[in-house]
Formats: structure tokens, sequence, C-alpha cells
């Protein structure tokens, strides 16, 4: 028989079977589509180098007015605000104290016991001590004296530390260390930490059986809600929200050595909430809005969340919340659903979902100001960064599907649907989050898998909203930054149990490392529907390599032919060949009635050989015959 070209669909399906999919791909990773090929994603590197501590779950960045660009971070523990490679702390404080904090330290321990009446403090806060003085041995006043985080909160008015000298290192007590810092410490504590995992509940059932009323609410706050940040700008100024906990301000005119500070605290500000769950600027009429503000009673704030309460500011000024006939302050009470998930800037709107619906929010002028339109129920948010705002309209991901919105809802065809839906870790949904790569036409969806057992994000997928594909894939992400002022997306990740942010579409690589476990699969392929056993003898790739300027590797990838003689038997490894740029054809010898493609990267390769290319796959052609039908 002459040679056949095998040609396959674009998209990775798993929606039929293996068998059913004749033409297309079931399985990859590290893949994508692009004018109907497969190729290798692009590679990511370090931002830069700085690690951040806690989970990074925000980004945002802005270019200030003087031309100075920023990156804003939110972290579990932290705000950081990047600029010239560096990072500033600006995380608000909660409180200060003086001379009220004494430390307490046994022999041959490192833990440092502190005694403060009412800190307020929860695992992780941050604390910063000053004017303290030696408790007499090793642990010295420039021990005492610098920032610490709090291990473990022992009671209202006791938490402990571990003492470390400047450089980090553990300080063990010694005999001498009688003392109790003197009494004039002062002590700077950050405002609390949030959650590193999602809690889905709380009331009865959760912990010993029977502990809480029966149905019985808590309240939202910032220390029981996973720790996702919302960040938006007011001119060149910051205004950042940690979901359930309050609303803060970083002045850019200030520097950036110095920190945010309470919205509602600032000279001038009036009935401005002092908690919400997420804020967003409006664009065209310069409007603060705050998503899941606390209402006013009696002339002031709450200082509890009314999940569905939207409440906005007087145009141009973040500082008026007060109604009045003389602005356009004001607030509106969404009825559909149960709690505000997010909200997202669209085309002349604000988009709003809660846990079943959604909401279109937009600037009619006096006296209403903004009109509230339900779009649709039944299609709520799955997660408030599980949305994100492409060239062509919006997607999004719900509990269990995936979206588009341009005016209207849209359902997306997903070939990879139940897959994803099916892996989710329930639990940990809230995670998920959605991020553009413009250059490829793509939307990314992160979530964390019950497969990979981690409470993590773990896995990926890929949406071709030009070619309307899907490719699927494993990676560890916590949160992404769409291109804008920054060439490429950027998202947070994890080495060597430091948390970094990484540039993405940048070379070929895993950062300094090769980019392994690269591969896209094909389902099972036959002659005359199987009814014949078929004869394989050579393979002849159509494989493109690219390698990255000012490198020499010398590239290849491995084809690998899987076998089985019926739909329900597992596929057995028959052969793999390594192609270079430089083959021509591999011999085969494979008898079977269905076969398997699969191109991955060579992952035995050296380390040097491994690195610095990418690939795409053309029409791979083999030379194959009928063997007979027994």
């Amino acid at each position: 028989m002459p040679l056949t070209k095998v040609n396959f669909r674009p998209g990775i399906n798993k929606e039929e079977t293996d068998y059913s999919n004749e033409g297309g791909w079931v399985d990859g990773n590290f893949i994508r589509f692009r004018k109907g090929r497969v190729e290798k994603i692009g590679g990511w590197e370090k931002y830069i180098d700085s690690t951040l501590i806690g989970s990074p779950r925000a980004l945002h960045a802005w270019i200030a007015l003087d031309g100075s660009q920023y990156l804003g971070v939110g972290t579990t523990n932290k705000y950081y605000v990047e600029n010239g490679n560096v990072y500033y702390d600006v995380t608000p404080i909660r409180r200060s104290s003086t001379n009220s904090t004494t430390f307490g330290a046994t022999n041959g321990s490192s833990t440092i016991t502190v005694t403060e009446t009412g800190h307020g403090a929860v695992n992780g806060d941050f604390v910063t001590f000053s004017s303290a003085v030696s408790l007499g041995g090793n642990i010295t006043a420039t021990v005492l004296n610098q920032e610490y985080q709090i291990t473990l909160v022992t009671g209202a008015n006791t938490y402990e530390i571990t003492a470390k000298d400047t450089s980090g290192a553990t300080v063990t007590a010694n005999a001498s260390d009688s003392g109790n810092g003197g009494s004039a410490t002062d002590a700077v504590y950050q405002i609390n930490s949030g959650l590193d995992v999602f809690v889905p509940s709380t009331g009865w059932g959760v912990g010993t059986w029977g502990a809480g009323a029966w149905g019985a609410a808590t309240a939202l706050s910032d220390t029981n809600n996973l720790r996702l940040w919302t960040h938006d700008n007011f001119g060149e100024d910051l205004i950042i929200n940690p979901r359930a906990g309050g609303i803060f301000k970083w002045d850019e005119s200030n520097g950036l050595t110095t920190r945010a500070v309470e919205l509602s605290g600032i000279s001038g500000a009036n009935k401005v909430p002092t908690k919400a769950l997420q804020v967003i600027t409006s664009e065209t009429d310069r409007h603060l809005i705050v998503l899941g503000a606390d209402p006013l009673s009696g002339g002031s704030r709450t200082g509890a969340i009314d999940p569905m309460l939207v409440a906005f500011s007087d145009q141009e000024n973040e500082l008026e919340f007060e109604p009045l006939s003389t602005n356009s302050a004001g607030s509106l009470r969404l009825s559909s659903g149960s709690s505000i998930i997010a909200g997202i800037k669209s085309r002349q709107e604000v988009l709003i979902w809660t846990d079943t619906s959604l909401y279109s929010m937009q600037f009619i002028g006096p006296p209403l100001t903004f009109a509230m339109n339900l779009i649709n129920e039944g299609a709520g948010l799955i997660g408030p960064k599980a949305v994100v705002n492409a060239p062509n309209g919006v997607f999004y991901m719900s509990k269990n599907a995936f979206y588009f919105y341009n005016g209207s809802i849209k359902k997306l065809n997903c070939s990879v649907q139940d897959y994803v839906f099916g892996d989710l870790n329930v639990d940990q949904s809230f995670k998920c989050f959605a991020g553009l790569n413009e250059e490829f036409s793509e939307i990314w969806f992160f979530y964390p898998s019950q497969t990979d057992s981690t409470d993590e994000i773990s896995r990926y997928v890929i949406y071709n909203y030009e070619e309307d594909s899907w490719s699927i894939g494993s990676l560890e992400r916590y949160a992404w930054l769409n291109p804008g002022i920054n060439e490429k997306p950027l998202a947070a990740g994890e080495t060597s149990s430091s948390k970094v942010i990484y540039q993405h579409e940048t070379g070929f690589n895993n950062d300094a490392s090769s980019m392994d476990g690269v591969f896209i699969e094909s389902a099972d392929i036959d002659i005359t529907d199987g009814d014949s056993f078929v004869f394989l003898k050579k393979i002849i790739p159509d494989i493109l390599f690219q390698t990255q300027t000012g490198t020499n590797p010398d590239p290849a990838i491995n084809v690998v032919v899987k076998r089985r003689d019926f739909n329900n038997q597992t596929l057995t490894t028959d052969s793999t060949t390594q192609i270079k740029n430089t083959s021509t054809f591999s011999n085969l010898r494979t008898r079977t009635r269905q076969f398997v493609l699969r191109f991955e990267s060579d992952d035995d390769n050296t380390e040097a050989d491994r690195k610095n290319y990418k690939w795409r796959l053309g029409n791979t052609r083999v030379d194959i015959q009928q063997s007979g039908r027994r």
C-alpha cells in the first residue's frame, strides 16, 4: 500500500471513547493547538529572583502618572508592591501597642512566649517589635527587635514566636535568658493573615460531633475566608481588599516604603464601608464600587458584611459613600443568590456574579446612578478569580461548565468537560482562576485536582476561542495576570518551596530547567474499521523544531507506538523511536488491529539537549498495509 497521511482534528476530546474518536487526540500535556496543529507551549522564567511570603493569589499591574511601573501582589499573609525588581511590603497595620509587650524564654528552647493583653492575632500573623532589651543571654535586643511571624496563638493575651537572628537562623535561649524584654517594648501588628486552604462551611457538624448549633451562621471575616485579594486603581493610587476584610488605600505619592491605610480612616472619609468582598473602580464614570459591603445603620457602618449589598461612592470621590441629593453615592441589593462571588469590568458595564446568577450593573446617571439587570439565573461563578475579560467577550467557569458572555450567556461546547469537572476537588474549587493569553487567543482555566490530592491548584485546561479547541495539562499556579503593560502573561508559582512570579511564553524551558513531560496522544487508528489486522512498517515524521536564539541543543522527540486488538484491552507499548531534525524515517514492525501514536519530549536525553527548543507537528505519514483477518 502507498504511504498514508495520518491527520488529526485539533483539540483534545475526552467526551468520546478512544475508538469513536478516531482522527482526534485523547490526552496531552504542555501542548497547544495553533492553526490546527499541535505544538509545545512556550516556556517560563522568573519575573524577578525575589521570593514572596505566603501564596500569591492576586496580581495587578499599572503605570503611575510619572511613568513608574508597578505590580501589586496579594498573598496569604501580605500585600506587596513591586517596582524596579524589588518587592515592597505595604501590608496595612491592624494594631499598634506601646509599652505593653513582654517576653518569656525557656533554657534550651527557641520558642518565645509573648504576652500582650487583647492582641487580636491569629496564627500566621506578622508583628514587629521595637525598643525591647535583652533577656540576658542569647535572646538579645537585636534578636527581639525585628519582624516575626506568629507560630501559635495560645490565648487571648499570649502567643508564640520562634527566636531568630537577623539572617533568619534559629536562636536558642540559654539559662541567662530570664528577663522579659523590659517595660518599653512596642509592637506593630499587620492585618490578620487569611486561610491558605478553603474551609467550605462552619456550624453544626464542624469540629467534634454535634459541635455548634445546627444551621448556625458564622459572620464572614477575613480570617475565616480563603485569602483572596482584589485590587484596582483609583487614579494612580491603589485600592486593595482582602476578601471579607477591610478596604485600604496605598497612596503612590507617599512612596514605596509606606503602607496602605484603611480607607475609612483617611481624613475626609464619610460613611466608607469597613468590610467588603471585592472592590472595583468603574472605568468611565469613576465610582468606587464595593461588593458585599457592610450596610449603613443609624448613620454608621455595621461592620458586618451583607453578602448581597453593592455600595458605590460619589463620582470622582472614593471617600464619600453617604447617599445625598447632592452626590451620586448609593447602594443596591441583589436578590438572586445568597452571596456575591465576584465582579469584573466589561464593555460599558460591570458584571456581577452571585453563587447562582449573573447581573449587569450599568451607569445611567442621576438620580439612580446605576441600574442593575439580572442577566441569567443558574450559571453562577465557581470562584472569585474564575472569570476573564477577552477581546471578544467574557469567559468564566461555573460549578459544572464553561461559559461565554457577550451580551448574552452561552455555554461552551467543551470536549473535556466531564474530565475536568469529574476530577475537580470541589472543596477547594474557590481557588479556581482564569487567565488570558491573548497572543495565542487562549483562555487558561486552572483548577485543583482530586487525582493530585494536594488541595492546591495543579491542573489547567486551555480554550482557544479562535479555533474552538481544548487542551489540558498539569501545572501548579496560584494566580495569573493578563498581558497589558507587561508584554507577556505573569503567573504566580513555586520553586524549591518558595513562592515566585513567572513570566510565561518566554523561551522554551521550565525556568532554568528543561520542560519535561510534554506529550500528545492520539485516539485509536485502524483500517477497514478494525476488520483486519494492520502491519506498520515505517513512520515518516513531519516535525518542525525551533531552537532558542543563542543556544545549540540537539533537539529530539520520541514517537511511541501503542497497540491493542480490541477496544477494552489495555494498550501495550510496542516501540519507541527517537526523532531528530535530521531523521528521515523509522522502521517499525508492528502488527495489530488498532494502534495509537504518542509524540512526547525525549526526557531521557541529556539536560542540555532537552532545553531551549520547541516542536510543532505537521502531517505524519505511515507505511501501513493490511495483514489478514486472523
